[in-house]
This record gives structure tokens, C-alpha cells and sequence, in this order.
């Protein structure tokens, strides 16, 4: 009677000489079945300097040589690499890189020794572990995750200052286009040739005349005797309004009040071919005094 021995799965051993940094974004594994390739979708847990871990919706056997495709963040750069598989556990596995060439492998370590600064101890969260194990790491970490967060911040307000400069612009540029449309619609009309005001004699704007102020005697003048004819060179408007006063002659005593008083008067619009049209005339005030 024989007894059947049962054998323990063996498992593999995943020694890490180099340390692995949290990283989650997706990836594509590609593997050859019976010569045709197929892609498996995945999404990465950890990042080192030699290897990846990933963990897919498909199965692979330790040992399958695979070809990885993932965008590495913050560094702009999307990688092609080959990898076989160290290890498989149920959907989590773990890559090695084969054949990395000096771009792609100066890439991957340069990002790991970025992360190594910002995460001295890669098994833990940086808020967890080095703040109870390493204030000194803790400090810088907390040191450069507010760089980051400000570089950050300077780079999200660059965005939306840009944004609000292009709006702007676009709100402008529509703003004058459309103005420039009403413009257009507007018809152009011909500027009105201003005539020259034609001189009326006095006796036909004394006949056109409907409101008169009588001058006030200076009493200056009414003391002194001073009386005499005060001569007015006078403009009037189209609506009958008297817009200018200029004397010509008469006693300076008296001036002043003639000016005062025609000032006021108020005329009928005078008519030149159907349209009231200003005009130029001279009136003459007499001062008798007593």
C-alpha cells in the first residue's frame, strides 16, 4: 500500500534589492499566446529602479515574458518596456524589466530617487511611518510636500489666469465685432452745410419781435444827463433766441444796460426758403433821459 505523497505549491521568493514607491495609474500587459499577442488592462501598485507590480484583470504564469505599457507622471515620458514575471498572486504580480535601454533606465531612476527624497521609507505612508520613526524625515517631507503643493498652486493659477486672459480676449473681439455690425446697419447721412446767418434789416426783426425788455436806466448816468442812442450789433437763432450781443456805439454809460436788456428779447424764428435760419441785425436803444 502506497502512500501519495502531496506536494506544497512552491512560492516564489520576491527579494527586493531595490525599493519599491506607490504608483497608480494604468498600464496594458501585452503577452504572446501561441504567437498572438494579447493585451491584458492593468493598473501599477508599485515602481523601483529594476521592476514593477501591477495588478491585472487576466493571468500569467511566473516566468512569461510580457511587453508593459504605462505613462510614468510627472515626468511627461510613456514607456515600452519588456518585462518577464518574478512572481503571481491571484491578480497581483510582480514585472522585472529586461532590456531597458540607458533613456528609459535613467528615466525610471531618476523618478525612484525623486520619490526616495519626498518618501525615505517606501513600505509606509510618509504620514504614518516618519512621523513617529523619523522627525527629521518627517520635517523634510513635509518640506517638499508643500513645494510640490505650491509649485502646484502656481501652476493651477497660471492655468486659470490664462484661461481668463483668452476669454477676455474672445468677449472683446465679439464685443467690437458686433459693435462694428450696428455700425454697418446704421445709414450714413450727409453733414448738414452750415449757412452763413444772413443780415436782416432791424425794422423786419422788430417786426418778427414778441417778448421786450425794457433797458434800466443807470442811475449814474440818469444823474449826470448822460442819454443817447446805444447801437447793438445783435445774433440771433433759429428759434427766435437771442445768442449774441455786441455793442457798436452809444455812451460806455449806458452800454452795459443795453446789453442786459436785449439779451432777453425774444424773436419769431426767421425763414429763408421754408427753414428758420439764424440771423444778424442791429438794433438801436435810446436812452432820453430826463
Amino acid at each position: 500500500m502506497s502512500a501519495a505523497v502531496t506536494q506544497s505549491p512552491q512560492t516564489t521568493v520576491n527579494s527586493r534589492r531595490y525599493p519599491r514607491f506607490p504608483l497608480s495609474i494604468p498600464a496594458d500587459v501585452t503577452i504572446l499566446r501561441s504567437g498572438v499577442p494579447h493585451s491584458i488592462p492593468g493598473r501599477t501598485v508599485t515602481l523601483g529602479e529594476r521592476g514593477l507590480g501591477v495588478v491585472i484583470a487576466g493571468e500569467v504564469d511566473p516566468g512569461d515574458s510580457v511587453n508593459l505599457d504605462f505613462n510614468l507622471p510627472d515626468f511627461g515620458g510613456r514607456l515600452q518596456l519588456q518585462a518577464v514575471v518574478k512572481y503571481q498572486a491571484l491578480l497581483k504580480c510582480g514585472f522585472e524589466f529586461q532590456h531597458l535601454t540607458p533613456q528609459q533606465q535613467r528615466l525610471i531612476e531618476h523618478w525612484t530617487r525623486t520619490k526616495s527624497v519626498t518618501n525615505p521609507n517606501p513600505a509606509f505612508p510618509i504620514a504614518a511611518s516618519q512621523s513617529a520613526a523619523d522627525p527629521a524625515g518627517s520635517a523634510s517631507a513635509k518640506v517638499s510636500y508643500r513645494l510640490h503643493r505650491r509649485a502646484r498652486m502656481r501652476r493651477s493659477a497660471s492655468v486659470i489666469f490664462t484661461v481668463l486672459l483668452v476669454f477676455a480676449g474672445l468677449y472683446w473681439w465679439h464685443w467690437h465685432r458686433t459693435w462694428d455690425e450696428l455700425e454697418s446697419r446704421i445709414p450714413t447721412t450727409k453733414p448738414l452745410r452750415q449757412q452763413p446767418p444772413a443780415y436782416v434789416p432791424a425794422a423786419v426783426m422788430q417786426g418778427l419781435l414778441i417778448h421786450r425788455v425794457e433797458p434800466i436806466y443807470p442811475e449814474g448816468a440818469r444823474k449826470a444827463n448822460i442819454k443817447g442812442v446805444v447801437a447793438l450789433d445783435v445774433a440771433i437763432g433759429a428759434d427766435g433766441n437771442v445768442i449774441g450781443v455786441r455793442p457798436l456805439s452809444g455812451p460806455d454809460e449806458l452800454t452795459s444796460a443795453a446789453v442786459d436788456a436785449v439779451k432777453w428779447w425774444r424773436f419769431k424764428p426767421y425763414v429763408i426758403n421754408g427753414e428758420p435760419s439764424g440771423v444778424k441785425t442791429t438794433l438801436a436803444i435810446d436812452f432820453l433821459g430826463n
